[in-house]
């Protein structure tokens, strides 16, 4: 049988490749938007993410493990997976419609998606709900500067 959390890493992985489905166009329309002077680590944000993603398989590992195959644990991963796929559409979604606003949309679903996946697995693991946190103290930074972003470009909002 393969370790749960083979499965769970390669699960994240996969995911995490769908945000690849950008054409170039896309990018060079990001590129050329305004951005804040504060704006500073951004090109740290795909080695922010990566840590992200990390814990987050690491989380939905821990939870996994408490109660292995349970019907509460199965909706927790489908949990786990929904606020991941939110996470990954956010950039090829922004791109590919040209909006800020769509950008701004997800990332909000996907703070309150991890807050409420944090909540849940809270009870089951503090460690768990521990290593959301990265999640949950970057996406406002993101959705914020998203923000700042339309407000630089208000024709690409």
């Amino acid at each position: 049988m393969i370790p749960s959390w083979i499965i769970i890493g390669a699960v994240t992985f996969f995911v995490a490749l769908g945000s690849f489905f950008i054409t170039p166009r896309d990018v060079k329309w990001f590129a050329n938007l305004s951005r804040p002077r504060w704006l500073v680590f951004e090109p740290l944000i795909p080695v922010i993410w990566t840590v992200i993603f990390i814990c987050g398989a690491a989380s939905a590992y821990v939870v996994w493990e408490k109660n292995p195959g349970g019907i509460v644990t199965w909706l927790l991963m489908a949990l786990y997976l929904l606020v991941e796929i939110i996470t990954v559409a956010y950039i090829p979604s922004m791109l590919r419609f040209r909006s800020l606003k769509v950008g701004e949309v997800l990332g909000l679903i996907g703070l309150i998606s991890g807050v409420v996946l944090a909540i849940c697995v809270l009870p089951i693991s503090l460690m768990a709900a521990l290593l959301l946190l990265p999640y949950l103290v970057w996406t406002p930074i993101g959705t914020y500067t998203t923000d700042e972003l339309k407000e630089l470009n208000p024709q690409d909002a």
